[in-house]
């Protein structure tokens, strides 16, 4: 039976567990969370052409369809760290997950573009709600060891989602959807979030470190003792002491140690989603000029690339507590610049195969870097009572990239062509390298908590 003197003691229980006690079920849940916001992210850049078709829009309208969503995502991610703090995980989860589950049939069945361009608003405030408490969640489940590699897991479970959203439309395609193909692939999303849900009523508890940090220490030991296999004794001598919440500043991530945390983790946040969102959300638009112009080839060719996503991601999740989390940014931005100045510069001339090749290892460098590693920094590098504050703050700066990368790829693609959008694009990934190589500091290992 081990004596508890202090919170710390409990927190060092989690991080020492020898495996990870809290479900796999919690995991699968909160991963499948992720897995619904890369879905809804995604599903309408496979049907940029029926939507630009239905509503006769312009470059310019189809960025302003496209980019309402990482707007709103900005707006949740503002306020949903703070909310989370306060309320819990739990909560915020489950009520993101409800205006989900609504704005996925509301856009679906939207009759005209200010209605669809709303809902998809509405889905980014819950996604940019959930996404921050989501990394949170999986970091304070895990122990020190698979830390690092549970919350790498989200990339994963992205590229997983985005394989789906193209199997699924390439479903809904052969069954003759039709003129509704992009109504039916987008509702479906709904469908996705009820099952979640209802796994949540059921399974969803709340984060062991919340707990501790928010509740006194004799009601926080009984839930570690009741949630982790072990036999614990509150040192009588400790009272009741550090019963409440710290409670802390945003000021308070502006100073040392946290400012280069910060300013690191928003700064890779921000560039990798610039160049995923000019790429990868495009992607079967990209298809069209270097794989095939035929639809039911650039959903198949949609599918196949991405899963060396999934590949760069897991690899990616593996490798994390051995390489840590910012070389394998540096390695990452490295090949995607690569692949942006070979695609700019000699596309037109490679055959079909090699661009394709070129797309994934895109994919595969994008995942199991950048794309992956800024989001865990910001999960990693902080103790719990400043946790889910600085995952907001590095989700709402990071949604700017979003925002730049979704709006200006088609009207730069309508300007210059794919060959000179390449070539611009590939300055984030450069600007991405200095700046990981400037600023060194490694989560992975860390004891934050202490601090």
């Amino acid at each position: 039976m081990e004596i508890v003197k202090s919170k710390q003691d409990l927190y060092r229980i989690i991080d020492d567990a020898d495996k990870q006690h809290t479900s796999n079920m919690l995991l699968l849940m909160i991963l499948g969370t992720i897995f619904l916001d890369a879905y809804d992210i995604t599903i309408l850049g496979t049907m940029t052409d029926q939507i630009t078709k239905e509503f006769n829009l312009s470059p310019t309208m189809l960025s302003f369809v496209m980019t309402s969503l990482p707007v709103g995502a900005l707006m949740g991610a503002i306020f949903g760290g703070t909310l989370a703090h306060r309320f819990g995980r739990k909560r915020i989860l489950s009520i993101s997950l409800l205006i989900l589950m609504i704005t996925s049939l509301g856009a679906a069945f939207s009759p005209n573009i200010m209605i669809l361009l709303i809902f998809r608003f509405l889905m980014g405030i819950a996604i940019g709600m959930d996404s921050p408490v989501a990394f949170t969640f999986i970091a304070e489940i895990s122990n020190k060891v698979q830390r690092g590699r549970n919350v790498n897991y989200w990339q994963v479970v992205w590229y997983i989602a985005i394989v789906t959203s193209s199997l699924v439309v390439i479903a809904f395609f052969l069954m003759g959807a039709g003129e509704s193909l992009w109504r039916m692939a987008v509702g479906f999303g709904a469908c996705i979030a009820l099952v979640l849900y209802i796994m949540r009523l059921k399974y969803l508890q709340e984060s062991p470190t919340w707990i501790i940090d928010h509740f006194s220490l004799e009601k926080a030991t009984h839930y570690i003792q009741k949630h982790y296999d072990v036999q614990l004794k509150l040192d009588e001598r400790q009272g009741e002491h550090q019963s409440n919440a710290q409670q802390q500043s945003y000021k308070v991530l502006l100073k040392k140690p946290y400012l280069k945390r910060l300013t690191l983790a928003t700064a890779i946040s921000t560039l990798q989603g610039m160049q995923y969102y000019a790429v990868g959300l495009y992607i079967p638009i990209i298809a069209k000029y270097m794989i095939s112009e035929d639809k039911l080839g650039v959903l198949f060719g949609t599918a196949i690339v991405n899963v060396a996503g999934i590949i760069g991601a897991y690899l990616g999740a593996q490798y994390t507590h051995r390489l840590g989390t910012r070389k394998l940014t540096m390695i990452g931005f490295g090949i995607v610049l690569f692949v942006m100045v070979v695609t700019g510069l000699f596309y037109n001339n490679l055959p079909m195969v090699i661009n394709t090749c070129l797309i994934a290892l895109f994919l595969f460098g994008h995942s199991g870097g950048p794309g992956t590693q800024g989001k865990t920094i910001g999960a990693l590098s902080f103790p719990t009572h400043l946790r889910s504050q600085a995952t907001g703050i590095v989700e709402s700066v990071s949604r700017t990239g979003s925002i730049i990368g979704t709006f200006v790829f088609p009207i730069i693609l309508a300007a210059v062509g794919l060959n000179q959008t390449m070539l611009w694009i590939g300055l984030v990934p450069l600007i991405g390298l200095v700046i990981t190589f400037v600023l060194k500091w490694e989560p992975v290992g860390k004891n934050v908590e202490d601090e």
